[in-house]
């Protein structure tokens, strides 16, 4: 046990905390990256926001939680026409689809071509909120409004037929049956149908596993190994015990690097080093803390403390973690911090320091 971080963890989780606090705009949605960057990250995604509130859960900071999830409901509400739209006739084109990010302080769409076709967004939600409604002392649904929107997004997911139609997946990029996003659709589907006000036919749910279950252990028909894979076993938990392992060996064999985890083989996003102009894919420092996760709910404490102490070296030099880093380098992009990475390294701390200090002060 490395008793330097052991003792600091708190220390180090309030820091990262602070990281992700100034991503927080006043509306309570979360920017991906913070404002300025070039890259267009310092707009505010679904998925991210998902992400990026996962770490204020685990420490309890449920007035961000609320703050956060009010504002993705409000969003839903907000476009609420355009989502009658999709339910009565299936979407043809990809912008009549439920749009994967906003303007934090309108929450308008951005209307540039940006692989806006992402169901597994829609399921994340549906999945948080299932969550959250079974809070003893916690609820983001208030009104019979946010009731309605809620059943209208499992009607959407009927309408698009997630279960089949392909999108641009959790990284955006061409259009294919996803396995991470059909799994997430299953995942909040199933969740969000255990609130008794929430209607969700089971076949509905029953087609997604059928999809998932023949896909997997791929991605994608062009997609042997994918980092969006472990999504399915945290925070979805919708795969067998042999998926997961599958899953888990080929993401470390096939994508695990020094500094962080590719998105998968052949990935051409920041392919290449600026100083030397060769490097391969990149190398996405949440893989780290995702595994550490992944592992620490296993039981197996000697792979999440591998994967935490590798997540460690991912933080910069001013305390912040980025993106990623190019191949065989300590450079990494513009994206610094990335609000999603910074949340998931704090979920990692946190599930695995806190359980063994708490267990030394019992004994």
């Amino acid at each position: 046990m490395p008793s330097t971080i052991r003792l600091d963890y708190e220390k180090i989780i309030k820091q990262h905390l602070k990281n992700l606090q100034k991503l927080m705009e006043p509306s309570g949605l979360f920017l991906a990256s913070p404002k300025g960057v070039d890259t267009g990250y310092d707009k505010a995604w679904l998925r991210d926001n998902f992400y990026e509130c996962l770490a204020f859960e685990y420490v309890g900071r449920w007035d961000v939680v609320h703050t956060t999830y009010r504002a993705v409901l409000n969003i839903f509400l907000k476009h609420e026409a355009k989502i009658d739209a999709a339910i009565a006739h299936k979407p043809v084109h990809s912008f009549e689809y439920i749009h994967p990010r906003y303007n934090p302080e309108t929450f308008d769409e951005f209307w540039e071509e940006w692989g806006n076709k992402q169901h597994d967004a829609i399921g994340a939600i549906l999945f948080r909120i299932g969550e959250l409604e079974q809070h003893e002392e916690f609820s983001v649904i208030e009104t019979k409004e946010d009731k309605r929107i809620i059943q209208k997004l499992v009607e959407y997911l009927q309408s698009i037929e997630y279960w089949h139609d392909p999108d641009n997946g959790m990284w955006e990029e061409a259009e294919e049956v996803h396995a991470s996003s059909v799994g997430a659709c299953v995942a909040g589907l199933k969740k969000i149908g255990e609130l008794e006000y929430i209607t969700v036919n089971h076949e509905l749910i029953a087609r997604g596993e059928e999809t998932l279950h023949k896909v997997l252990p791929r991605e994608s028909e062009k997609k042997f190994v994918d980092l969006s894979l472990l999504s399915l076993i945290y925070p979805y938990n919708v795969v067998s015990d042999a998926e997961r392992d599958q899953i888990l060996d080929n993401v470390e064999y096939h994508l695990v690097k020094n500094l962080g985890v590719l998105r998968y083989k052949n990935d051409m996003y920041y392919n290449r080093d600026p100083v030397d102009s060769i490097s391969q894919e990149a190398e996405w420092t949440f893989g780290f803390s995702w595994l550490a996760i992944i592992y620490e709910q296993m039981g197996n404490k000697p792979k999440a403390e591998e994967y935490i102490r590798k997540a460690m070296t991912t933080i910069d030099s001013v305390g912040n973690i980025p993106e990623l880093y190019y191949s065989n380098s300590d450079l990494h992009n513009e994206n610094s911090p990335l609000g999603w990475s910074e949340s998931m390294f704090v979920v990692a701390l946190y599930l695995f320091y806190s359980k063994y200090v708490s267990k030394d002060e019992g004994s």
